[in-house]
């Protein structure tokens, strides 16, 4: 029996002997041997977080360890052994910001903070119907929708909230648009986008514009219709997602960037193409859409590749040996920093594990993983 195998076989048995709470008993993590180590590289793994189905309280966290080809999953609760429900309801986005680990939970209402490098607690920051998070200048930012989750065409204006790394407590709060999304900082001001999406048909179009110095919203820029993800390249541009009406008006792709003359990002580019999420590697950009459509009650997928330079469709699919077709429902996507494996998670059926899969950068797969469930955000540890 290999060490690794040994590790496998009785750590789970020893946590569970030893490892209780008052009312529950915990669950141990679970590990799987993948075997694409990387000892010298410069990333040390990587997290994932699930989200969980809405109202399951089944967020939970994965994380791959690149020094030991370990994949290890739902490890948060053997590592807080008395943190009462975990980590709560909806994982909606997760990063790290020096030693700090944050994962935004979103129908929870908070946003945990742990260590990096051991995923042990280190508190938590109470944010209403939190959704993604940002690190600039000492300082983390969340979007929030503010009120609670709820379709309601009455719905409030969203913000976005400062909290202090250091003492975690929150600094500065600014309203902006109606149930802001993703945000990025280019030359000190924040870009969000505002979805509007508790509103519906009567949906946000704009992207807020943050003066960072003194944090105030001073502009709101028509974009499109549903916005969610905003996404900045290595040239500063920014990616904006419109999900559409989910009827008549389809999912678009635009492009922001400064132009000659002008002090604030303005649109350049409509991209005739319907996009879901996206991550970047070096001149390229990777994204899959997973476009709903009322009428059809069907989604329609797609993969595809895009020249940040010229903006231009360069391919129609980035998986080039037809695993594709093992993805049912793709949600999430990442590109390692260093090899540009690309990472695309698949929700399957909402309830139940997903799957994570690894391609290599020519579109090739190379390993994939069971996760928990609904695997949707990956943030990247350095050694």
């Amino acid at each position: 029996m290999t060490f690794k195998q040994f590790f496998l076989y009785f750590l789970p048995l020893l946590m569970v002997a030893t490892s209780c709470r008052e009312d529950e008993l915990v669950v141990p993590t679970e590990y799987d041997i993948i075997g694409d180590e990387r000892p010298g590289s410069d990333i040390r793994g990587f997290y994932l977080v699930n989200e969980g189905n809405m109202g399951s309280n089944k967020c939970t966290l994965d994380f791959y360890d690149y020094y030991t080809g370990l994949y290890s999953r739902n490890f948060y609760a053997e590592k807080n052994p008395n943190v009462i429900k975990e980590l709560g309801d909806v994982g909606n986005d997760i990063g790290i910001y020096g030693s700090k680990l944050y994962v935004v939970v979103n129908c929870s209402h908070k946003v945990e903070v742990m260590d990096s490098r051991s995923g042990v607690r280190l508190g938590q920051i109470d944010i209403p119907n939190c959704r993604y998070v940002r690190f600039h200048r000492g300082k983390a930012y969340i979007s929030s929708y503010v009120g609670p989750v709820l379709i309601d065409p009455n719905a409030p204006k969203g913000a976005v909230y400062e909290i202090d790394t250091l003492s975690l407590a929150v600094t500065r709060k600014v309203s902006v648009g109606y149930q802001p999304e993703e945000m990025e900082i280019v030359d000190d001001y924040m870009y969000v986008a505002n979805s509007g999406g508790y509103r519906a048909p009567n949906y946000d179009n704009t992207v807020s514009v943050i003066q960072m110095v003194d944090f105030k919203q001073v502009q709101q820029i028509p974009v499109g219709i549903n916005l969610h993800r905003l996404k900045k390249d290595k040239y500063n541009k920014l990616w904006v997602t419109s999900r559409g009406d989910y009827q008549d008006r389809p999912s678009r792709l635009y492009v922001m960037q400064k132009k000659p003359g002008y002090n604030q990002m303005i649109v350049t580019d409509t991209i005739p193409v319907a996009c879901s999420n996206m991550a970047f590697y070096e001149d390229k950009m990777y994204f899959y859409a997973t476009e709903w459509n009322n009428y059809t009650a069907s989604n329609t997928i797609t993969y595809g590749v895009i020249d940040v330079r010229t903006k231009e469709v360069i391919s129609d699919n980035f998986i080039k040996d037809g695993t594709e077709k093992d993805i049912t429902i793709p949600y999430g996507i990442a590109v390692h920093p260093e090899t540009g494996d690309i990472f695309v998670t698949d929700a399957k059926n909402y309830v139940s594990s997903g799957t994570l899969y690894c391609f290599s950068s020519d579109g090739y797969k190379k390993w994939s993983v069971r996760t928990g469930d609904i695997p949707a955000h990956i943030t990247f540890l350095s050694k």
